[in-house]
């Protein structure tokens, strides 16, 4: 019964999600999908509010923390203030991309060799919320974009919306 209801919940969000250019267009991302595409417009609503990339990623709770004294500075971890629903969407956006995007598998690569791998997912999440600003701003697909992969995701998208409308 519960398998149910998700299934139709995530038809319901898929109808949202089919006619709004900004879903495809984030869907252009290696890593993004319809469900996590809606999540991010929803919560960001008008990436205008948004002085730079840097702030972005700030409100969404991947920036570092940074302290400092006198001459010292410590660079901490991420956490604290921010959104945590956007910290959490793009974590797991970044996991997914790690794997199929090779920019970003490299970039994780060798930020995990320094650092660990958790680390890696972080700062491979605050590299894509980065990007995902200015994808927005300039309203550009992605650069690194598997068309074979955008495409089925599309389809998946619309296959769902389509059962989410007949019922």
């Amino acid at each position: 019964m519960l398998d149910g209801q998700v299934e139709f919940v995530e038809e319901r969000i898929a109808t949202i999600a089919v006619d709004n250019p900004q879903v495809r267009l984030l869907m252009t991302m290696t890593g993004i999908g319809y469900f996590s595409a809606i999540l991010i417009l929803a919560e960001v609503c008008n990436i205008d509010r948004f002085n730079s990339d840097k702030r972005f990623s700030s409100w969404m709770g991947l920036a570092p923390s940074v302290r400092q004294s006198g001459e010292k500075t410590w660079i901490g971890g991420v956490g604290g203030p921010g959104n945590k629903r956007m910290r959490w969407v793009m974590i797991q956006c970044a996991h997914n991309a790690r794997r199929h995007d090779p920019r970003l598998r490299k970039f994780y690569e060798r930020y995990s060799r320094r650092k660990g791998e958790k680390s890696a997912v972080v700062a491979v999440a605050h590299e894509m919320a980065r990007i995902i600003y200015f994808m927005l701003k300039r309203n550009e697909a992605y650069r690194g974009v598997n068309s074979g992969l955008t495409e089925r995701k599309i389809k998946d998208m619309e296959r769902k919306a389509l059962r989410g409308l007949r019922n």
